[in-house]
Order: structure tokens, then C-alpha cells, then sequence
């Protein structure tokens, strides 16, 4: 008799957990899972809306590569190929890089996404140092895909190079873009384009950095993120922190240790980062409040450095991030949620989701980062 009560009770208990195990299994799932196709569909969503904006249209049928869509787009739809079953690029993907293409081939022809005479003093320079910087950031990018460095992506390396500031304060980096905007266009964004001129070399294939013609170059670069270093905001030495992983030598182990440290020690309780903790004293043109809940931009850029930087996913604050970007994707419209710096917007609006462009992308890089 105690025998088959045993037995009696270990099968209910068996059924009783098999009931919840059923019960519980979609909700675990959806809590360990996000929607890649859904992340997919709104960068495309996305990018084929800012090629086709009326204000984004520039001379030669081209339009302007941006910081916070085209540029995250190119480098994180790549990542999504794969959920998607995709063996070469979205036609997003493809339209983005013929118009990059075009226009580092007609260099010489087209006008600079900003002049002087319409946009501000200095923009015609401005705009030029930071398009030369993008567009090898792409085409290098793309490039390291299939292991060889293309002749486009060359000249891209070559307009980069014959912009590159060579005495005074700047000297090392590039002409950058200053719309008083953080965090891609303010004051302190020419430390942010040095930073991916760097990622771009960090990127480029068959050895591109050993070329005995732009050594000075090269040198010139890394005193110029030296001894800049100390005065930049956390979110521009993350991007430091990111373009090391790639380029090794450029920083010393201590200063990674360092900016992971610093990174680390702004974290939120929920596992995310607010952008506004990360850009010092920077305050909304319109007076308005700066949000301080995490934000997928954030988390999503700093997850992917950290990440690069060798924190295994078994870290229990880089578990906590990850946790955060699953948790805090829209899985209906795919996207996740980030906030302007500079002014209060309808995150509903198309210019109200810049920031949530670029968030996507950096989520998408941290939660398909494998190494």
C-alpha cells in the first residue's frame, strides 16, 4: 500500500509540474526572446523612409548618410541576416551602399551635405571631414564581410585622409559637424568621428592598417584620442572602448579596465542605461527635463562594447543588460525606445524616432554579439 501511495503521489507530482511547465513555457520564452524579424522590419522600415524624406535629399539623386539611421542601419542589419534567411543585402541595405558609393566616386563633384552659406559657418568643411569619416566606416564594414578591402572603400580611405587635421588643437582628428546636438553634432562629436574613423580602421580588411603610405596618419590619430581622452563625456570614450576591440594596441589594457569600470558604475537597477547620465551636463534646448530611464541606445551601445571587450555573457551586470534590451524591445513594432538629448519629441513622429533608429541597430549588435 505505501508503495503504490508512493508511486501515486510521485505521478501526480509529475503531472502537476508538467501542467505548469506547459502552462509557463511561452511566457519563459517570451521572456528569454526577442523579435528579430520585427527589428529587421523597422530598420527597413526605417532606413527606406529616410532615403525617400524630402529633406534628406541631396545633389546627383543622392541622399545624406546619417548618424542616427543610415549609419546604425548599415552597421547592424548584417547581424539580422540570418533570422531572416537572407544571403546577401536587404535592398535597403544595397540602396544605402550605391548611394555611399556614388558619392565617394563623384567626391570631386557632389556638394557637401551642409554649406556655409545655407547651414552655418564652417558647415561646408564640417560636413565633408564627417561624410569622408562615414563612408569609409561603411564601405569598410561591408567590406570585412567578404575579406577584401574594395577599390571604393580605398578612396573612401583616401578622401578620409586628405581631411584629416594635421596641426592646431585638432590636430589628428577631423572637421565635424556641429549642430549643438549630442550626442553625434555637438561640441565634443569631432572626438566621437575620430572614434569611428578609428572602428572604420579597426574594421578594414586584408591589413589595411599596415599600408606604409598612411602610418603618419595613423599615429596622428591615436595622440589625437590620447590626449583628448581624459576631457571626453563617457558615451564618446564608450565608442573608444568599441573601436579598441578592433584595432588592438589602441588603447592600454589599464585605460579598457577603465572605461568598463566607469561604464559599469553608471548601470541602472533595472539592468539598462540612461544616455543623459553619460554626456556630463548636457542640458534640453528647450528647457525641458532630461529622461533618465534607461534607454535602448544606451544599453544597447554600451552591452555591445562591453561585450567586444571580452565580458563573457556569464557576467552578472552584462546578464543584467541583456536581460534589459529583451525585455524592453517593442516586439510588435520591433524597435526599442530612446530619447532625445536635445529637445522633448513626439516619440510617435518620424523625427521623433531618430533616436530609437539608433537604439535598434546597438541592441540588435549586443544581443547577436557571439564573441
Amino acid at each position: 500500500m505505501k508503495a503504490l501511495l508512493r508511486g501515486t503521489c510521485f505521478l501526480a507530482t509529475c503531472l502537476i509540474a508538467a501542467v505548469f511547465t506547459a502552462g509557463s513555457s511561452p511566457a519563459t520564452k517570451s521572456a528569454n526572446s526577442w523579435n528579430q524579424k520585427a527589428a529587421a522590419a523597422y530598420l527597413d522600415q526605417r532606413e527606406g523612409w529616410w532615403m525617400a524624406w524630402p529633406v534628406a535629399a541631396r545633389d546627383h539623386a543622392t541622399f545624406c548618410v546619417s548618424c542616427h539611421t543610415a549609419v546604425p542601419y548599415a552597421l547592424s542589419r548584417p547581424a539580422l541576416r540570418a533570422a531572416l534567411a537572407e544571403h546577401a543585402p536587404s535592398a535597403n541595405e544595397r540602396s544605402l551602399l550605391d548611394n555611399v558609393t556614388k558619392r565617394v566616386r563623384l567626391w570631386q563633384e557632389v556638394e557637401p551635405f551642409y554649406r556655409d552659406g545655407k547651414d552655418g559657418v564652417n558647415k561646408t568643411t564640417e560636413s565633408r571631414g564627417t561624410e569622408a569619416v562615414l563612408n569609409a566606416l561603411i564601405l569598410a564594414s561591408y567590406d570585412a564581410q567578404n575579406g577584401s578591402l574594395s577599390d571604393d572603400a580605398r578612396a573612401a580611405f583616401n578622401d578620409m585622409w586628405a581631411l584629416q587635421q594635421t596641426a592646431g588643437d585638432e590636430k589628428g582628428a577631423w572637421p565635424w559637424l556641429k549642430f549643438n546636438n549630442e550626442p553625434w553634432e555637438a561640441r565634443d562629436s569631432q572626438y566621437y568621428g575620430a572614434s569611428l574613423a578609428a572602428v572604420a580602421l579597426g574594421a578594414a580588411p586584408q591589413d589595411y592598417r599596415s599600408t606604409p603610405e598612411i602610418q603618419n596618419n595613423l599615429k596622428l590619430l591615436r595622440e589625437y584620442l590620447t590626449r583628448e581622452y581624459a576631457q571626453q563625456v563617457a558615451i564618446n570614450r564608450v565608442v573608444l572602448l568599441w573601436a579598441s576591440t578592433k584595432w588592438p594596441g589602441l588603447l592600454l589594457p589599464e585605460q579598457q579596465a577603465s572605461i568598463i569600470d566607469e561604464a559599469l558604475s553608471k548601470q541602472q537597477a533595472d539592468g539598462g542605461w540612461s544616455l543623459s547620465s553619460l554626456v556630463g551636463t548636457w542640458k534640453r534646448a528647450d528647457g525641458t527635463a532630461q529622461e533618465v530611464k534607461s534607454d535602448g541606445y544606451a544599453t544597447g551601445l554600451i552591452t555591445f562594447a562591453l561585450q567586444r571587450a571580452g565580458l563573457p555573457r556569464e557576467n552578472v551586470r552584462l546578464k543584467q543588460a541583456l536581460s534589459w534590451l529583451v525585455r524592453n524591445q517593442n516586439k510588435t513594432e520591433g524597435l526599442w525606445p530612446a530619447y532625445s538629448l536635445n529637445k522633448r519629441r513626439d516619440p510617435s513622429s518620424d523625427t521623433g524616432r531618430f533616436m530609437s533608429d539608433a537604439a535598434t541597430a546597438y541592441a540588435v549588435l549586443a544581443l547577436t554579439q557571439t564573441k
